[in-house]
């Protein structure tokens, strides 16, 4: 005891009891908890991409693989950087604006040059008809352009030089057996008559001839049914089909 009151005296005291540790995990583990975590989302987001498409993925691995160099034997559908449907898509929007402004510019010229009572112009997805009345294309069992035919014929020429549409000319009668001793068919006069307005074309034009045919229908495929003068006289026409590039029939 006065061991004990000797050192008290002295300033030396009782030795204190250490603090208690605080409660809860150590700070370590709460980083360690947090690196864990995301370490799982972010495999967890690399495993939601592999459920994409798998065609779709390798065409766009196949553009980045093209732009490094890595070429294969087979890489028609690796090159491709975008999705079919997608072009395809873009590609019909381009046909449709080009067949309504081929349209449009048709109708101008037929109206700036008073072919209206001659021409007529319709369109659809499929490409641009200018239909031209026989009796004023050609005399009767003729096969040669009077003058009001080729100011059309004209008309023609300048709609393919604007655009790179392909041009199928259809030649029509009215099933009536024609007068003329040289055809003596109508599929030989309808198709003389298309192959006419062809050959005029390629004789006043640069047109290569891989962009026009010309077709022959006879009396197979009429406006109305012959039945009268009136409808046989529609019924014998000249039709120029203008079609968007790239149709793999036409």
């Amino acid at each position: 005891m006065a061991e004990q009151e000797a050192m008290e005296q002295q300033g030396g005291g009782p030795k204190s009891d250490p603090p208690k540790p605080d409660e809860g995990i150590p700070p370590w583990m709460a980083t360690f908890a947090d690196m864990v975590t995301l370490l799982l989302c972010f495999f967890v987001l690399l495993l939601s991409f592999t459920n994409q498409d798998v065609t779709n993925f390798r065409k766009l691995m196949g553009s980045i693989q093209e732009a490094l160099g890595v070429q294969y034997e087979d890489s028609s559908a690796l090159s491709v950087p975008y999705a079919d449907t997608s072009f395809k898509e873009r590609a019909s929007v381009r046909e449709n604006r080009q067949i309504v402004e081929l349209g449009v510019e048709l109708k101008k010229a037929i109206r700036a040059k008073d072919l209206t009572h001659m021409a007529k112009v319709s369109s659809d997805k499929s490409g641009v008809m200018l239909r031209l009345s026989n009796q004023v294309v050609f005399d009767k069992g003729s096969v040669e352009l009077t003058a009001e035919a080729r100011q059309a014929m004209q008309m023609v020429i300048d709609a393919m030089n604007k655009t790179d549409f392909n041009l199928v000319i259809r030649g029509h009668t009215d099933g009536e057996a024609p007068e003329s001793r040289q055809y003596g068919s109508n599929w030989a006069l309808s198709a003389a008559r298309a192959a006419r307005c062809l050959r005029y074309i390629l004789e006043n034009s640069d047109i290569p001839a891989t962009r026009m045919k010309a077709v022959g229908y006879g009396g197979s495929k009429p406006l109305l049914p012959s039945t009268s003068e009136e409808n046989r006289r529609a019924n014998r026409r000249v039709e120029f089909f203008f079609l968007p590039p790239g149709r793999s029939k036409w």
